[in-house]
């Protein structure tokens, strides 16, 4: 998992050949006006959706405590303060139910290890290894998840 602000996000352009054109992305839109729904932006590659809606509690995010085999998410918050569960995959005892290869997602019925906070222009980007737990706030969070694929 890696945590920090869009103004170092070149740092972090070495570790995937996707990232840079994730970032250039994000900063060539207008993230105060970009309406929620789905985005392509290099065809099964790079996909993004927005999101603009309430925060959830933790027990509501932590009953959809995931992780995914075949993309990183790279997860911008926008506007408000999105708090995130997480914890690695290799202590996770327990799945529940099987991995849906047609969404990507793997959940557990484990709990997380840390909590910490987004506010706008703060990313978290999560590799397969990171179980998480998103969108857990009062009031309405903006955020925008970019699916990288591996």
């Amino acid at each position: 998992m890696i945590l920090d602000s869009l103004h170092n996000a070149s740092k972090y352009f070495g570790l995937h050949p996707s990232f840079a054109k994730a970032f250039d992305y994000i900063s060539k839109t207008d993230l105060t006006t970009i309406e929620p729904g789905k985005y392509e932006i290099d065809g099964e590659v790079l996909k993004a959706t927005v999101f603009d809606k309430k925060g959830m509690t933790v027990e509501e995010s932590t009953s959809k405590f995931e992780c995914h085999n075949k993309f990183i998410d790279i997860q911008l918050c926008i506007r408000g303060v999105e708090k995130m569960g997480w914890k690695p995959r290799e202590t996770c005892k327990t799945e529940k139910g099987p991995y849906n290869e047609e969404k990507d997602v793997l959940f557990y019925n484990d709990t997380p290890d840390m909590f910490f906070e987004l506010q706008g222009g703060q990313f978290t980007i999560f590799f397969p290894n990171d179980v998480h737990a998103p969108l857990i706030g009062e009031g309405e969070i903006k955020k925008m998840v970019i699916k990288v694929k591996i």
